[in-house]
């Protein structure tokens, strides 16, 4: 792997996008730290420390994972790559219930193009409404931090407040930039790598508050536990049913063509990590509401049940919805009629199963009970933070488990997939050789 390594750098074009996506890196954390205009930079950091833990900083624990603490410090790039995603994910639900989009996805690279551009003004659009509740929020610090008093603006009047969302979302802007940039002259996927930067970024304190508050005899534990988690991680990642295809053989002219044997991959988990933040946005988002109408009765019972992880209604919503959204990503993003459809188009039949309705309905069966496993898998990753809170009360600074190690895997195994094929195609040896 070494060696591999040291080839890659030996190569130039591959040295220079591999530097290049180490220098845009580089200007994204700048970026992370350097606080918004207005912001009084001394009160943030008492509000920060009297805060660690606090139940109110559990509620923005998706939206900061992702930024990589630049929330909470309000800084440049505070909403970090959130809107996009959150862009892209309702652009692929509404490719299903609009012809016009599904129309544009069946265009190819034309109509690829002109989703993304959609995509762009969409994640501008969510940017400043992020950008103004959030900063509507740090205008009372109590909302941010529980128990703080100090004013987190130097100025809240109209101006000073238009100031700082026009900056965090130029911010949004420019980290949608630089994504795009490592995807057309980087290596891998520009936005999945600076989700996995952020995430990172943070796991150094992680580990050292865990070292600091609980002991040498548990952050050895806390380690051995997160490579166990990780080995299974990465083998559940790479775990996938291939149903076999047979394609028949064709006369064109005087040349016969097909007769290959091929297969369709279905992954035991289809749908990613997607379940788990849709999950965790759904459960986010009664508990913003209730911080604006905290003297109401049902707002009192959401701060009471739903803050906290280590709450049994919090957990067994949580699993619930991963549940759900694992089985409604996968049914809009596989289709078994259309896979059919397209496999009878080109003479390809599964082995002992009838082109057409049959083979949509073997496809069918056979993805919902691969779902289930897959759903079960992420639910369980995704209580490990959770039930850290439970046993260590670490759930703050417990970096194995959740969103973060799901992420860091998938695009660890995709970037290192994609370095290996471009060594290999220079008759190289690859990575995991």
């Amino acid at each position: 792997m070494l060696g591999a390594f040291a080839n890659a750098f030996k190569t130039p074009d591959l040295r220079r996008k591999l530097l290049f996506v180490l220098f845009i890196i580089v200007i994204f954390r700048i970026g992370s730290v350097v606080p918004a205009p207005g912001v009084n930079v001394n009160s943030l950091d008492v509000c920060l420390k009297q805060a660690q833990g606090g139940a109110n900083a559990n509620l923005y624990n998706l939206i900061n994972l992702f930024s990589g603490g630049a929330l909470l410090q309000l800084a440049i790039f505070a909403l970090g790559i959130m809107p996009y995603i959150t862009a892209s994910i309702i652009l692929q639900l509404l490719t299903v219930v609009i012809p016009r989009l599904e129309s544009l996805k069946k265009e190819g690279q034309a109509g690829q193009a002109k989703i993304t551009q959609y995509t762009r003004f969409l994640t501008v659009g969510l940017a400043i409404l992020q950008a103004t509740a959030f900063v509507a929020l740090a205008r009372t610090p109590g909302r941010l931090f529980q128990g703080c008093q100090e004013p987190l603006l130097h100025d809240d009047s109209w101006f000073p407040v238009v100031v700082m969302v026009l900056t965090m979302t130029a911010g949004t802007g420019v980290v949608m930039w630089l994504g795009e940039l490592i995807t057309d002259r980087g290596v891998g996927n520009g936005m999945s790598i600076l989700i996995f930067t952020q995430i990172v970024a943070t796991f150094p304190s992680q580990l050292w508050s865990i070292r600091k508050e609980k002991g040498l005899g548990i952050f050895v534990v806390v380690l051995v536990v997160g490579l166990v988690i990780m080995a299974a991680v990465i083998f559940i990642e790479q775990a996938q049913r291939r149903i076999p295809v047979q394609y028949a053989k064709r006369m064109v002219g005087r040349k016969m063509f097909g007769g290959t044997s091929t297969y369709i991959p279905l992954k035991v988990n289809q749908a990613g990590v997607i379940p788990v933040i849709f999950a965790s946005s759904l459960i986010y988002l009664p508990v913003l509401v209730s911080q604006f109408q905290q003297e109401k009765s049902w707002a009192q019972w959401i701060q009471a049940n739903m803050v906290t992880g280590d709450h049994p209604v919090y957990m067994i919503s949580y699993v619930a919805l991963i549940i759900f959204f694992t089985y409604f990503y996968v049914s809009i993003t596989f289709n078994p009629k259309e896979v059919a459809d397209n496999m009878k188009k080109y003479g390809g039949f599964i082995p002992g199963i009838r082109a057409g309705r049959p083979t949509e309905e073997y496809l069918g069966y056979v993805l919902s009970r691969i779902t289930l496993p897959g759903a079960l898998y992420l639910a369980v990753i995704s209580m490990i933070p959770l039930v850290a809170l439970v046993l260590l009360n670490a759930n703050q600074n417990f970096p194995f488990g959740g969103t973060s190690i799901l992420i860091m895997v998938g695009v660890g195994l995709d970037t290192v997939k994609q370095i290996e094929s471009q060594l290999q195609q220079r008759n190289y040896e690859g990575f995991l050789r």
